[in-house]
């Protein structure tokens, strides 16, 4: 079988099933520990379908198969046009020719909520979403807010680009101000939760930058893109490493901000699936610079390229 349909197959076990383990999911389709890992890459990390337990255990949080289960949040089905901005709609329908086939400078942002299966354990699929679906909101309005585009939303997170389809030179410090604003806007709502329900609910969020190649772009705006090299795939990986109520951001990414934000350096990170450690950074703040021109000033030609103030 190929890829694909090794892939397919698996989606469909997920879907009836809910859970699979990894050990069953070898024996069943003879799976290599390589081959494994490339389905959870893509279930996990691109698709955002299911999310690892424990590391032994696979768990469907995607749309439910067709039947008598509860249909899915809305959010987390509908296309890109039902819940972007009309402003930002407009702008992304009239440059879509022009970018198509475009290769992009982007900042790519994970946000998701942490351990949100333990979260809403407890609760009726309805309690479930009404609960989640406010966070998902603030998360998409503090993207909306900085011209980003929200390209999936799936189970209990987000991901999103900037400096594309909409272009801003400036995206990867928009990314930062975005971060900062989901998080400063998630804590009265977190507050509401824990009164409420007695839980945390805390986000995560994870940032790079890097090149994608944009292919197409639907009516719907929902874009179909490919990414160069680990773009997309080590944005997931620092929100999966990012402590609960943290942004963690790459060395790519601080780059293009760097003297305009406030940053803690963490050194090396060992990120699964990337054969050496990556230079990891917690975002703090925005810097009282505003303008690269200023911290380039500041800096005075001293060779020193880290804002961790």
């Amino acid at each position: 079988m190929t890829f694909d349909e090794v892939l397919a197959q698996v989606l469909d076990v997920l879907q009836r099933q809910g859970r699979v383990s990894y050990r069953a999911l070898k024996r069943r389709f003879a799976l290599d520990d390589e081959y494994l890992e490339d389905l959870k890459a893509e279930l996990i990390t691109a698709q955002r379908l299911a999310v690892d337990e424990d590391g032994t255990v696979l768990v469907w949080v995607g749309a439910p198969a067709p039947g008598p289960a509860p249909a899915a949040a809305p959010e987390q089905t509908r296309a890109p046009l039902a819940y972007t901005p009309p402003h930002l709609t407009e702008k992304i329908l009239t440059t879509r020719a022009a970018l198509e086939g475009e290769r992009k400078q982007v900042t790519v942002l994970f946000a998701d909520i942490k351990d949100s299966t333990e979260l809403i354990k407890d609760l009726d699929p309805e309690a479930a979403q009404q609960l989640l679906d406010p966070a998902i909101h603030i998360m998409m309005d503090a993207v909306h807010r900085y011209e980003g585009t929200v390209n999936q939303v799936l189970g209990d997170g987000i991901m999103a680009l900037f400096g594309a389809p909409i272009a801003h030179e400036d995206h990867a410090l928009r990314t930062c101000y975005t971060a900062l604003a989901m998080q400063a806007a998630m804590q009265p709502y977190a507050e509401e939760v824990r009164r409420k329900h007695g839980v945390k609910l805390r986000v995560r969020v994870g940032l790079n930058a890097g090149e994608v190649v944009v292919r197409a772009i639907g009516n719907d705006l929902h874009m179909d893109y490919s990414a160069v090299g680990q773009t997309v795939h080590l944005a997931a990986r620092m929100e999966q490493l990012a402590p609960p109520g943290s942004i963690l951001l790459t060395a790519a990414a601080l780059r293009l901000v760097e003297g305009l934000v406030r940053v803690n350096a963490l050194g090396p990170l060992p990120v699964k699936g990337f054969p050496e450690p990556v230079e990891g950074f917690e975002l703090l703040g925005a810097s009282p610079l505003r303008r690269r021109l200023q911290a380039a000033a500041l800096a005075g030609g001293s060779g020193s390229r880290r804002s961790c103030v």
